[in-house]
């Protein structure tokens, strides 16, 4: 099945061809048929003489009703742009285009209407001049009467020829149904329709919607029960199992696990330029209002009223509703854009998106520096690339189904090395992990490179051992270590160690050799002090708190806090509270 919208100005026929290419009935509504206008959207389908069968989603063309047109555009791969002979083009017809070119909707047909009452090379000229410079430049023309029915043969040739060029859909592609009409059938329940752009529906199916699992109690398909619905088809979904939801327009059935559903994005501009005042984003069968905040270089941060599921490098666009106009087309760029805290990080964030309109594996990982291949894949660029999109792999992952930025990567690198620096028994994996903010320990097994170690889990310097002391700093630990024997964990004050010279430089030599161990500032300690530590605290009675650790350890709270915090980042004991931790066996 092939699906097709149509378009063009109020009262040029849509409605009119449609019936007389399938005989259905487009408009739904005795209101609609009585005014003479569809107000909603309508549908009916054909088989052409081919066999292609071909479902038209017919959208109203008056201004009011604009939001409505969008809803059915949206989701559909290609347009049938109508134009009546006797009046050419018109105001709505200049609308539709622009929602159609921000949309990006590349395959199309202009079909000039009503030419048996003018001539309709002059409408033809006229829409063709319009569409140079838009996405559906260049695409073909028939002229047609739907009441003689004068050009119609040649008009399903022509249909034929436009279901034939459209891309294939994938057919393994996670289901993301835009939601356009919800209704209730006694004895069956919610059912809800849309087009199906991409991926397959089976009866069964879990998927999500709201924020709820759903199963698809059934499909219908043109009229058809089936267990089974491949893209692109329209399909009706009974669903099972919606709770509180309260399903409408606009949302989305989702295949769980696969999408991101967010509020926050950074997009780039087709205008070039921030539009202002109260802005509605449309993508799919989604209207939502949003936010702008410039960044610059034809970029901006949208902020929308709802989450939506979104990939980057979706087109979507700004309609303004005051002016009842459409402002501008927005390239999706990032779904999950870091917030913007700092002075001129807006035109930092700017630079970073510069030149991009398609972001590519590269791009995301450049402005994340980490991610899954689920994080990519649910972004809309998974490792390989998308199909079809010349977007070559990202290159192997670093450590799992991890994926990175280079030079994120090697930043990466050098800041485990300093903080390994700063402790001279080392870290484990698992703390190393924590404090450079990564998911997992095996990438910081990946990181590990001289002048770092892994012994028995725990990263090491392994240049750091056996470097000599100058005999006045070798003295001076010595003096410290003769005082700590009693007592290890009574650290020495600021003014004794001032006192025994080992401050600056040649506390830092005492550090790097081995010697010393810096806890805190003015908290120096024997390197073997942590290990110490956990061993008398696994005494205590689990979970504990620092009061009780303090009087295990005999010490001062000066000591005990840093220490314990410390020995967190070790990875030897675990905050559970604010209050108490526990110790964490070794492995």
């Amino acid at each position: 099945m092939r699906v097709i919208a149509t378009a063009g100005h109020v009262d040029h026929g849509k409605s009119t061809l449609v019936r007389a290419l399938t005989g259905m009935e487009p408009d739904r509504w005795a209101e609609e048929r009585r005014r003479g206008m569809t107000i909603d959207l309508g549908f009916a389908w054909t088989t052409l003489g081919s066999g292609e069968r071909l479902a038209f989603v017919d959208v109203p063309g008056h201004e009011r009703f604009v939001t409505n047109m969008l809803a059915g555009v949206g989701p559909s791969p290609a347009v049938m742009f109508v134009v009546a002979a006797d009046e050419g083009w018109r105001p709505q017809s200049a609308e539709h285009l622009a929602a159609l070119h921000a949309l990006g909707v590349r395959h199309g047909l202009l079909v000039v209407t009503r030419s048996d009452l003018a001539d309709p090379e002059v409408a033809t000229e006229e829409a063709r001049l319009h569409l140079q410079g838009t996405s559906l430049a260049g695409i073909a023309a028939v002229a047609v009467s739907g009441l003689t029915g004068q050009g119609i043969p040649e008009l399903e040739a022509a249909l034929d020829r436009l279901a034939a060029g459209l891309p294939e859909p994938d057919l393994e592609s996670p289901v993301r149904l835009w939601i356009d009409r919800v209704f209730t059938v006694t004895g069956a329940g919610t059912v809800v329709t849309g087009t199906l752009a991409h991926g397959t529906l089976r009866v069964g199916d879990e998927l999500v919607i709201g924020g709820e699992r759903v199963q698809v109690r059934g499909l219908q398909t043109l009229n058809q029960r089936t267990d089974l619905v491949p893209a692109i088809a329209r399909v009706a979904v009974n669903l099972r199992g919606n709770g509180r939801a309260v399903l409408s327009r606009g949302m989305a059935l989702l295949t769980p696990g696969a999408w991101i559903t967010t509020e926050v994005i950074d997009v780039r501009l087709d205008s070039g330029e921030a539009p202002k005042g109260d802005l509605v984003f449309h993508l799919g069968s989604a209207a939502v209002p949003a936010r702008l905040r410039p960044l610059g270089e034809g970029t901006a941060r949208l902020t929308l009223a709802r989450p939506l599921p979104l990939r980057s490098g979706e087109r979507g666009l700004l309609r303004d509703p005051g002016r009842r106009a459409i402002v501008t087309g927005a390239h999706v760029l990032d779904i999950r854009p870091a917030p913007l805290r700092r002075r001129g990080a807006a035109a930092a964030r700017a630079a970073a998106l510069a030149g991009v309109s398609v972001p590519t594996v590269a791009d995301l990982l450049r402005w994340h520096g980490l991610l899954s291949r689920a994080d990519l894949t649910a972004m809309g660029c998974p490792p390989g690339g998308r199909p079809g999109s010349g977007d070559p792999s990202a290159g192997r992952p670093v450590a799992g189904d991890w994926f990175t930025d280079p030079g994120h990567w090697s930043a990466l690198g050098r800041d485990l090395v300093e903080q390994v620096s700063q402790h001279a028994q080392g870290m484990t994996v698992e703390a190393a992990a924590r404090l450079l903010g990564l998911p997992e320990g095996r990438l910081v097994e990946a990181l590990v490179a001289p002048p770092l170690t892994i012994r028995s889990g725990v990263v090491q310097r392994s240049d750091r051992h056996g470097v000599p002391l100058p005999p006045r700093i070798a003295k001076a630990v010595a003096a410290l270590g003769a005082e700590l024997a009693e007592r290890p964990f009574d650290a020495p004050t600021a003014g004794r160690l001032a006192e025994l010279d080992l401050t600056g430089k040649s506390l830092a030599a005492a550090v790097r050799a081995g010697a010393l161990l810096v806890v805190a500032k003015n908290v120096v300690l024997l390197p073997d002090a942590p290990q110490l530590a956990a061993t008398l605290l696994e005494r205590l009675p689990s979970p504990f708190t620092v009061s009780q650790a303090r009087a295990a350890l005999d010490t001062s709270r000066r000591v005990a806090v840093p220490l314990l915090e410390h020995l967190d980042a070790r990875g030897l004991t675990r905050r559970i509270d604010n209050e108490s931790r526990i110790c964490v066996p070794s492995n």
